[in-house]
């Protein structure tokens, strides 16, 4: 039997996060990784010009390497046009969204921290979650770009600082006796930079995300073709099957090298231009 084939997508590099959750439960599988850097952050694009560029680029995509299922590892990018997509493609399709529900579960002192990009953290959808799960809790929030931007820097070899991260966090850390206990990693790039994040803080922080509960959806999903084994994982790493792409060229060749070596070791063989 041939394995499943997911596509996975993001804006960036941060659906890595999101990946390496799936391939732990799902490690037969094959993956494409698309990242659309022509237009990234998608977290600063009009609502219409991502549905339409997403609707696109996936089509175009997708016509060259099927998929069985798509992963849309991106928050902005699920909070905005996850239906959309949804209604024009008929293969499976997941979204992401900040895991306000398993943060309540965890905070001791009812001071939940969701940080996201702006276009997230200002979404209804978002607002609605929160309503919904997190009554009775304070909820924080901080939207940013710069932490994308920052976890892009770190996968591309840049040296990012303790005082860029601290500066975004700034109004949760001059506040010691309103600072959340738990912090809702609200972007897909946010787990690769989750030591970082952790370290701004004098005191222990639970750091929350979403990948689990992905990887469970698409393992649900795709259950009754996948057949898991406890060396499948290793077999599959070793085979280096998957395959990613992006969408603009780096100008910076030893950035691009170091972009190839740190999907090399997440398990992907080759990280090529995509002319789509």
């Amino acid at each position: 039997m041939s394995a499943k084939r997911v596509l996975i997508f993001d804006s960036g590099v941060g659906g890595l996060s999101v990946y390496d959750e799936i391939i732990k439960l799902n490690p037969s599988i094959k993956c494409h990784y698309l990242f659309d850097n022509a237009y990234f952050p998608y977290g600063e694009l009009p609502r219409r010009k991502l549905v339409s560029r997403l609707t696109q680029l996936l089509a175009d995509f997708m016509a060259e390497y099927p998929a069985d299922l798509v992963v849309i590892a991106c928050n902005s990018a699920s909070t905005i046009a996850l239906e959309d997509l949804r209604q024009h493609f008929s293969v499976p399709i997941v979204g992401v969204v900040p895991a306000i529900k398993p943060a309540t579960n965890n905070t001791q002192n009812n001071v939940i921290g969701l940080l996201a990009t702006p276009a997230t953290i200002q979404r209804v959808y978002t607002t609605q979650l929160i309503n919904e799960f997190a009554h009775g809790k304070t909820v924080l929030r901080i939207g940013s770009t710069a932490l994308v931007k920052l976890a892009e820097d770190k996968l591309i070899g840049k040296a990012v600082l303790a005082a860029d991260f601290k500066a975004v966090l700034k109004p949760w850390l001059s506040n010691e006796a309103d600072m959340p206990d738990t912090i809702v990693l609200g972007c897909t790039h946010f787990p690769l930079i989750k030591h970082e994040i952790a370290a701004c803080f004098t005191r222990p922080i639970c750091l929350v995300d979403s990948g689990q509960a992905i990887a469970e959806r698409v393992k649900q999903l795709l259950e009754n073709d996948i057949h898991n084994s406890n060396n499948k994982a290793d077999e599959c790493l070793s085979l280096r099957p998957h395959q990613a792409f992006y969408t603009k060229h780096f100008v910076d060749k030893k950035h691009l090298a170091s972009l190839q070596q740190s999907f090399a070791d997440y398990g992907f063989k080759q990280v090529s231009f995509c002319d789509i």
